[in-house]
């Protein structure tokens, strides 16, 4: 089991950068895969970026390829997410996900462990 708690989200202008954080807390942080998803209002849920249980594979969605940036630190239970170049369609809630043994897919369904989320909000 693990559990998982978002921080970092905020409001920022166009253009503008922000860092996620995801702090896990548990057992064997490194056996899971780990996923960014977020959801706009009105809108279903969609990936943005997984990152493989060694840190080493990276799975981005098109929209978010060469702005935003994930990786991962074993020792210290943590993942993130690097925000740059942000857009008024970037606004959601981002939540942070586990998938045990698994291999960084943009399925969120295969997901077992979501955090609560934070809110990410780009003003034009």
């Amino acid at each position: 089991q693990v559990q998982l708690v978002e921080s970092g989200g905020g409001l920022v202008q166009a253009g503008g950068s922000l860092r996620l954080s995801c702090a896990a807390s548990g057992r064997a942080f490194s056996n899971y895969a780990m996923g960014w998803f977020r959801q706009a209002p009105g809108k279903e849920r969609e990936f943005v970026a997984a990152v493989s249980r060694g840190g080493v594979r990276t799975n981005y969605a098109d929209s978010v390829k060469g702005r935003f940036t994930i990786s991962r630190d074993n020792a210290k239970n943590a993942v993130y997410l690097q925000m740059n170049t942000l857009e008024p369609e970037d606004t959601a809630v981002y939540y942070c996900a586990a998938d045990l043994w698994g291999p960084g897919s943009g399925e969120g369904s295969v997901y077992e462990h979501w955090g609560r989320g934070t809110q990410v909000t780009v003003s034009s």
